[in-house]
Order: C-alpha cells, then sequence, then structure tokens
C-alpha cells in the first residue's frame, strides 16, 4: 500500500496592522496543532521575481487532505477572521511528491 503524499501549505503573507494580526497569531496554533501540522520554513525570504512580501511560511500535514481540513476547519476559520483586515495573504495547497 502505498503512503499518502504529504500536503504543504505555502503562505506569503504582508502584515499591515501588527496589532489586529496577533488575534490571528493567538487563534492559530489551536488548529495547526490539531491537524498535526510541522512548520518548515517561516520568515523573511529573498525575493527573486515577482512580488515581495514580508514573510513566507511553508507548513506540512500528513496529506493533502489533512492540509485541506485544517484550513476549512472551524479553528482556522476563526483565525483567519482575525488576520483578514490585518494583513495582505496569498495561500496555496500543494500535494508533495
Amino acid at each position: 500500500m502505498t503512503e499518502p503524499r504529504k500536503g504543504y501549505w505555502i503562505a506569503n503573507v504582508t502584515v499591515t496592522d501588527p496589532d489586529a494580526y496577533q488575534g490571528y497569531q493567538a487563534l492559530a496554533p489551536e488548529a495547526f496543532s490539531k491537524f498535526g501540522a510541522r512548520f518548515l520554513a517561516r520568515g523573511e525570504a529573498e525575493t527573486l521575481e515577482g512580488q515581495v512580501w514580508q514573510r513566507r511560511v511553508i507548513i506540512e500535514f500528513d496529506s493533502i487532505e489533512v492540509a485541506r481540513a485544517c484550513y476549512a476547519s472551524d479553528e482556522y476559520r476563526a483565525a483567519r477572521a482575525k488576520r483578514e483586515a490585518a494583513c495582505m495573504a496569498d495561500i496555496a495547497l500543494i500535494e508533495g511528491l
């Protein structure tokens, strides 16, 4: 039997309201913990092409289905509501090889 492929969130974020963003930071860890998220990279990145973002994040999940479930969860939905007016974000869901 084949192991499921890992699932990844690739997030590009620029915080525009640090105080409001703290609401997201207070809630998001609950969702990440519940779904077994592992942060592989987080921080500033050198932009070689395209839009410049303040920070980039790569989060690994056990499968694409788990990554999708985390994003759609009530826990992460509550966290997203806190960050909507606090940052610009671009998040992609990608299946591993």
